[in-house]
């Protein structure tokens, strides 16, 4: 198994995001290489919670420009975590 650190990158901090929240539902920024089974794994490694579900997606890259330079953005994965009824992660409390 890889080291869940490498595996989960960063929260995605959203107002969609947030609303998921409500329904235990938390988005985090994934490793490209990473499938459902190891961000599952991450999660309750990190965050001491029972994961139910994981989906995930590819994010695109979009067309970005700067004065004359064109450019796009990076393309990343994003996973959307739903835990068990009851459970949280404090990492989002406010």
């Amino acid at each position: 198994m890889k080291d869940p650190r490498e595996v989960i990158i960063r929260p995605i901090i959203s107002e969609h995001s947030y609303d998921m929240m409500e329904d235990n539902c938390y988005t985090f920024e994934v490793a490209k290489t990473a499938n459902k089974v190891e961000i599952a794994q991450a999660i309750e490694a990190i965050f001491n919670v029972k994961v139910v579900k994981v989906n995930t997606l590819n994010v695109k890259a979009k067309p970005k420009r700067v004065r004359y330079q064109l450019g796009k953005t990076r393309t990343w994965k994003k996973a959307m975590v739903t835990i068990k009824e009851g459970d949280s992660i404090e990492l989002f409390a406010s």
